[in-house]
């Protein structure tokens, strides 16, 4: 299924713009210069261009900083995708540090890494912590894992303590944001074949990858849905259930098809007034 000339032309694409950009950003990192936050949102951009990936948004994303981005993890296309909406770093697992390749750009990305394990729990929030507390904007993977796209799983709600923002000098905006793939060349798909666009599982990635960069044009759909804070949710519990009630509405309302109406935020009766859902397109 797919071209393998389209595969070939996009992966050395892919892979000639990576290995270009690798060394700006490293020697950026090196002599600490700003823009190494936006040069990746550039990168991503040109990136989804390159692979097909088309990306409608709902919604805006906060502006406020620092600021915790909590999303659903479909496939490394999630990656991509967020990453060329984002000027964010993103929390990543430990295995991912040692991958050739993917390791060195997540660290090019200045990627937080967490190993998952209970008894390290406290040691990865305060890492997620101090970082947020710096003024950062993060990417968090809430379920711990990718799943098959027609679902969200169960977040892990013991890293949400690093959202609390103990020593940061403003507060952590938390934004719930959905991710689902909804269309092949304009057309929609179905559960039958969605997991030739999600990685979970025992899906090994190169052969996974090689058969999804020969399939077309995807349609990626993301949602920004409003944002909160803990102290609005009162615990990290509530703050992962609020997050996963709207991402998991979000997704199931991008999957059939039909725009979801933006949720009232926890804080809603204090004044704060967000942005309406405005769809737009991006990358296309």
């Amino acid at each position: 299924m797919g071209s393998s000339t389209l595969r070939i032309a996009r992966l050395a694409l892919y892979l000639v713009w990576t290995a270009g950009l690798m060394p700006v950003q490293g020697l950026g990192l090196i002599l600490r210069r700003s823009w190494v936050s936006r040069l990746p949102c550039f990168y991503h951009r040109w990136c989804c261009r390159i692979l097909g990936l088309r990306v409608r948004t709902i919604g805006v994303a906060t502006a406020k900083r620092p600021a915790l981005f909590v999303a659903n993890h479909v496939s490394y296309a999630d990656i991509e995708v967020l990453g060329s909406l984002l000027a964010a770093s993103f929390v990543a697992k430990t295995d991912v540090a040692r991958w050739p390749w993917f390791g060195w750009l997540a660290k090019l990305q200045r990627s937080v890494f967490v190993d998952r394990q209970v008894r390290s729990t406290r040691m990865q929030r305060d890492a997620i912590g101090e970082r947020l507390g710096a003024g950062d904007a993060l990417i968090l993977f809430a379920e711990g894992t990718s799943g098959d796209g027609n679902r969200v799983l169960p977040f892990k709600s013991a890293l949400f303590g690093a959202a609390e923002g103990r020593g940061a000098a403003a507060p952590i905006a938390v934004q719930p944001v959905s991710v689902a793939y909804t269309r092949l060349d304009g057309m929609p798909i179905g559960r039958l074949y969605r997991p030739f666009f999600a990685w979970y599982g025992a899906m090994q990635l190169a052969p996974h990858l090689w058969r999804m960069v020969g399939l077309g044009t995807i349609e990626a759909v993301v949602e920004f849905h409003p944002p909160t804070s803990f102290a609005d949710c009162g615990t990290r519990k509530a703050l992962a259930q609020y997050c996963h009630g709207r991402i998991a509405g979000g997704v199931a309302a991008a999957l059939a098809g039909r725009p979801q109406p933006m949720p009232e935020p926890p804080d809603r009766a204090a004044g704060v007034a967000y942005p309406s859902a405005v769809a737009q397109t991006v990358n296309g």
